[in-house]
């Protein structure tokens, strides 16, 4: 079986719709496949982060992620203004491979320049470090748990 070219936009989210189904696709993604707990999947950071979306041209969400910023992100990046904070990235599982990742950093990196961002730091699955690694971050520091699964810290300048 061959994968046909999926053709989709990422932009950022731009109202409650689109914010909905951002949260359907972490839903899918962490809650049901990995376990982790949906009181802690939703934050209170979801109201005023920037979410971005990856959306196939008939309307189907295939993933999302977001960035926070300023005073929002400081807790996540060591108080660095200048650092926003790139989080919850899921792709829908029959969207992967087709580089619906890798195409939502690059689009959560844009809104982070648009934003006067000079970096981006994110919290990245010990499992995906390979996946940031070729996307320019770097792991820093120790692993940590977040929510049950071990974690890195990784950073990459704009």
């Amino acid at each position: 079986m061959s994968l046909s070219v999926v053709s989709y936009d990422v932009r950022v989210a731009e109202d409650a719709a689109d914010r909905e189904a951002c949260f359907t696709v972490r839903k899918e993604v962490f809650v049901r496949e990995q376990g982790v707990p949906e009181d802690i999947e939703y934050d209170a950071y979801d109201a005023v982060a920037v979410h971005v979306l990856a959306i196939r041209a008939d309307g189907v969400t295939l993933g999302t992620g977001r960035l926070l910023y300023g005073e929002e992100a400081a807790a996540k990046t060591g108080g660095d203004l200048s650092v926003g904070s790139l989080g919850r990235l899921a792709v829908a599982q029959a969207a992967r491979g087709l580089g619906v990742g890798a195409a939502l950093v690059r689009g959560i990196e844009e809104a982070a320049r648009a934003r006067g961002l000079a970096a981006v730091d994110l919290h990245a699955q010990t499992h995906a470090l390979g996946f940031y690694e070729r996307l320019g971050y770097a792991a820093y520091g120790p692993e940590f748990p977040d929510a049950g699964i071990p974690h890195r810290a990784m950073r990459r300048a704009l």
